[in-house]
C-alpha cells in the first residue's frame, strides 16, 4: 500500500529537492519552488532579502555554489509534520584544493501543492566567512540580480 499522506508527499518533494541540490542542478531545485516561494539564508537576512520563485532561487544557488570545485551534501535527520519539513544536514564546500569547509545546516521548509513555499536555511556565517577565499566572497558580493 502506498503512503499518500501529506507528510509522505512532502517528504518525496524534499527528497527530490535535496537530490537535485546534491547534483547542483539548480534549475531542478528552482522548479520545486512555488512562484511565490521564498528562499532565505537566515544569517544574512538583515542585508539580503533572499530569493523568490524558481528563477531567483536557481540564480542564488548558482551564485553561491556554481563556482565551487566540489560540493558534497551529507544527509541528516528529516522531520515532517503536515506541510512542514525540517532537515538537519551538512554540506562540504570546496573552493579549490586545500580550501574547504563542512557547514552544518538546519533547513525549514513549508510546502503547498507539491511545491516549496518557504525555505529558510539556518547556518553559521562565521564558519563560512572564516573558510571562504577572498575571490569567492567578492564573487557572491556581486549578487545574482
Amino acid at each position: 500500500m502506498t503512503d499518500t499522506t501529506p507528510q509522505s508527499t512532502n517528504l518525496a518533494v524534499v527528497d527530490a529537492f535535496w537530490d537535485a541540490l546534491r547534483r547542483r542542478d539548480f534549475d531542478a531545485v528552482g522548479a520545486l519552488m512555488a512562484p511565490d516561494g521564498h528562499y532565505a539564508d537566515v544569517p544574512t537576512m538583515g542585508h539580503d532579502p533572499g530569493a523568490t520563485g524558481p528563477v531567483q532561487t536557481a540564480a542564488r544557488l548558482r551564485l553561491g555554489l556554481g563556482r565551487l570545485s566540489g560540493y558534497e551534501l551529507h544527509d541528516g535527520v528529516i522531520v515532517a509534520s503536515g506541510d512542514h519539513v525540517v532537515t538537519e544536514h551538512a554540506e562540504t564546500w570546496t573552493w579549490e584544493p586545500g580550501i574547504s569547509a563542512r557547514l552544518p545546516f538546519t533547513s525549514v521548509m513549508h510546502l503547498r501543492d507539491g511545491l516549496v513555499t518557504r525555505w529558510w536555511d539556518y547556518w553559521d556565517l562565521a564558519t563560512l566567512m572564516s573558510s571562504a577565499p577572498a575571490w569567492w566572497i567578492d564573487h557572491v558580493a556581486q549578487g545574482y540580480r
